[in-house]
């Protein structure tokens, strides 16, 4: 975005000087910070954000905190092998490790339930996949557990579906209060109310440039997923805006044992400590509104959404919606997380394309990137030098 010399506000401000200033005040930003400042807490580390803290995908979802990537275990296995599919797992089950470590500890206010989610089958195709997925994750030492029709309505309240799994080590959270904590624990200033404009190169320095005044720092984070097409061209064939789109219920008496997931991770369900139920997906009743920058609903999908639970879910036939909403992820090329620098500009690093699965990815990954950023070693399956030519 351009500025005009009328909207140039940033001569008359006080000059804001930091070692680092990270882009993005959500999951994956404030995680960055985090993990700078417990490498060296003398860190002079600042957060720009558009609007406020985990405004955008972070404050948007549905709470899930789950393990893998966005297809069923075995695709994963088909695709990269079963060492590399099993790394990919451990790394996310070490994401919430660390979380649970260095976050929520015995913090009930995040209203953090460590108790698996479940994945179910509406169509014996599915329901085949999943039971070959149970076995294959059982052969490789991860806890998963087979369900059946019965199952399913007795622990879920669903029916009109054939059965499935349930991955042990899942989690849910409130996504915000998770989010406020780690900010609060980073310690970084965080600035909101203020849209990056440009990142410039001055000498040794890079300069942010915002809406709300200029930022002098000696490296730049981009923490800024789906939107990261925006600052830099180097990401327009490897993270690409997407939307998703919920709605939530009104308060009924708890029915639901954990989050679940349902036609091939496309759909997906939990009931909150409130009693509300929220439900999101349905991407692909509309593909082409969901690319994207927008975060307007649509009726097809919102139609979609509310026919769903109004016919598997008995408990809620009657319950009124109270809010409905959409958020723009960033998925990337090949649905694993890049953590990385810029080619044209080793001082500006990033972290993002985490599919849908930012929650059960970004804290671990925040880590990594700055294990990067102090010439450690990262995994190769999360650095962006996979995509070098």
């Amino acid at each position: 975005m351009s500025i005009s010399y009328w909207l140039d506000r940033s001569p008359h401000q006080s000059k804001k000087e930091f070692d680092i200033v990270i882009i993005g005040a959500g999951i994956a930003g404030v995680s960055a910070a985090y993990w700078l400042k417990k490498e060296d807490p003398n860190l002079r580390v600042a957060i720009v954000e558009k609007k406020r803290l985990g405004f955008g995908a972070t404050g948007r979802n549905a709470g899930f905190i789950t393990c893998g990537s966005v297809e069923h275990f075995n695709r994963l296995v088909h695709l990269r092998g079963k060492d590399q599919a099993l790394d990919i797992w451990r790394f996310s089950e070490t994401n919430l490790d660390l979380l649970k470590q260095e976050v929520i500890q015995d913090d009930k206010t995040i209203e953090f339930k460590h108790e698996g989610t479940f994945s179910i089958a509406s169509t014996e195709q599915e329901f085949h996949e999943l039971k070959e997925v149970h076995k294959l994750m059982i052969s490789m030492g991860i806890q998963t557990e087979a369900v059946d029709t019965e199952g399913v309505q007795k622990r879920l309240g669903a029916t009109g579906f054939m059965g499935g799994i349930k991955y042990l080590l899942d989690a849910e959270v409130n996504p915000i209060k998770l989010t406020e904590k780690i900010a609060k624990l980073c310690g970084a200033e965080i600035f909101g109310d203020s849209e990056v404009i440009a990142i410039e190169t001055e000498g040794a320095s890079r300069k942010v440039r915002t809406e709300s005044g200029d930022f002098t720092c000696d490296m730049v984070v981009l923490a800024t997923n789906g939107y990261s097409p925006l600052l830099s061209s180097y990401f327009k064939d490897k993270i690409y805006p997407t939307k998703g789109q919920i709605l939530i219920t009104e308060p009924v008496e708890p029915f639901m044992e954990s989050p679940c997931y349902c036609n091939f991770v496309l759909d997906y369900f939990r009931q909150l400590p409130t009693g509300q139920l929220i439900i999101g997906g349905f991407r692909q009743v509309e593909k082409e509104t969901e690319v994207g920058y927008s975060d307007h609903i649509t009726d097809a999908i919102q139609n979609s959404l509310e026919e769903f639970f109004r016919r598997h879910l008995k408990k809620l036939s009657n319950a009124k919606i109270t809010h409905r909403w959409s958020g723009v992820m960033g998925f990337s090329a090949d649905g694993q997380p890049l953590v990385g620098s810029l080619p044209d500009d080793p001082q500006v690093f990033f972290l993002g394309g985490f599919t849908a699965h930012g929650l059960g990815l970004a804290f671990h990954s925040a880590k990594c990137m700055v294990d990067m950023m102090f010439e450690r070693e990262i995994p190769s399956f999360i650095s962006a030098r996979r995509f070098q030519k």
